[in-house]
């Protein structure tokens, strides 16, 4: 089958590769309709993790089920289904206490799994013509048949539920003000989530001016921190005051103002967001952490930042009783309400999609992805 197998830093290939092969009785194989290029993936593309060449990659996935394992009760061939990017068994500790995202079995030593991901298990990723799904009664989320909400249910797979998992996480909740850090696919998702949850007030922060486009379209104030400090033009328009709760949907390779946005030339910052929410939010709020951040970035800036180890206002995060959250998200814990959602008409995430390319094109799409060009914002690649 073809699929996008990394080569090395910022290079991808389309290539062909064996087809996965039902390696258990409770296996099914995905024929992929729908595989987003997510930003995690440009972790790994830009040389910033432990990724090997070889690997496929692609962890938002979607299709129809090809072969069915003969232990799968609940699905059968032809069913629509779309996958969380974290792989989970189901019966774990942590799958029983819904922190799917923290499987303790399908990666043993490590608390997580998910498809074509550094680290993450043996899995292999779904931007490709074919996918293993493991568990597969837990791990596929059924879909009405056709093609309806094609864009709309692919999210389903990551950004949506991360989204919405930011503002969980936030506790944001009817008519409060958040400050959602970042405006790529997840910080648009989640300031969209917070408009969800009844926020009245969404600042969305960022440099890219597409992305503060986006923003705009959903009802949120744009903040371009390359005009100055975002904090201070959010408390200017607030007349002083702060939010009630901040998001950070940036993560580790968080940039300078005035830096670059493409991939390897930002000049990052890795704890700015993480001290800016200390410091945007109120006292008495609460900061939401979907971003990633990693122990270990060969990239990093500095010897601590290679470790992980960052720099926090601790003492103002104390001094102001606020609440933090973090973790990546447990996708099982919403893809199904937010699937009904989407089915009702109370939900249009793919609005959110900026390009839909065949497969073929993968090459050229992670390029312009990375180095966000060309109104590149989200990108869903089509066997």
């Amino acid at each position: 089958m073809r699929a996008v197998v990394y080569k090395g830093p910022f290079e991808v290939a389309v290539e062909n590769v064996p087809d996965p092969t039902l390696k258990h009785p409770n296996d099914v194989i995905v024929k992929i309709t729908s595989s987003c290029i997510c930003g995690s993936d440009l972790h790994m593309y830009e040389g910033r993790t432990a990724a090997q060449p070889g690997i496929v990659f692609g962890h938002e996935n979607m299709g129809l089920i090809q072969e069915v394992g003969s232990a799968v009760k609940t699905l059968k061939v032809g069913d629509r289904v779309v996958m969380p990017f974290n792989v989970a068994c189901g019966f774990c500790k942590n799958c029983q206490r819904g922190f799917t995202g923290f499987c303790t079995t399908v990666n043993p030593g490590f608390a997580g799994g998910a498809y074509g991901y550094v680290s993450m298990g043996p899995w292999g990723g779904g931007q490709a013509e074919y996918l293993q799904v493991p568990f597969a009664d837990f791990n596929c989320l059924p879909l009405p048949p056709g093609s309806e909400f094609e864009s709309d249910f692919a999210l389903l797979a990551d950004i949506f539920p991360t989204g919405y998992h930011g503002a969980v996480l936030a506790d944001v909740s009817p008519g409060e003000s958040v400050a959602v850090f970042g405006a790529g696919p997840v910080g648009i998702m989640a300031a969209y989530s917070c408009a969800i949850r009844g926020a009245a007030e969404i600042y969305v922060v960022d440099h890219v001016q597409e992305r503060l486009d986006k923003a705009s379209e959903l009802g949120g104030i744009p903040i371009n921190f390359d005009k100055g400090d975002p904090v201070q033009q959010i408390k200017d328009r607030r007349g002083g005051e702060g939010v009630d709760k901040a998001i950070d949907a940036v993560g580790y390779q968080a940039a300078a103002p005035g830096s670059s946005a493409a991939g390897g030339e930002q000049i990052e910052v890795p704890n700015i967001v993480l001290n800016q929410l200390i410091d945007v939010v109120n006292p008495t709020g609460a900061l939401g952490i979907p971003g990633l951040y990693v122990p270990t970035d060969p990239g990093g800036v500095d010897e601590n930042a290679k470790r992980g180890a960052l720099s926090l206002n601790f003492g103002q995060l104390f001094e102001k009783g606020l609440r933090l959250a973090t973790g990546q998200c447990n996708v099982k814990r919403y893809n199904a309400y937010l699937r009904d959602m989407i089915i009702a008409g109370k939900a249009k995430p793919g609005f959110v999609v900026s390009h839909t390319v065949s497969l073929d094109e993968a090459t050229d799409a992670y390029v312009k992805f990375d180095k966000r060009i060309d109104g590149y914002t989200k990108v869903i690649l089509t066997p």
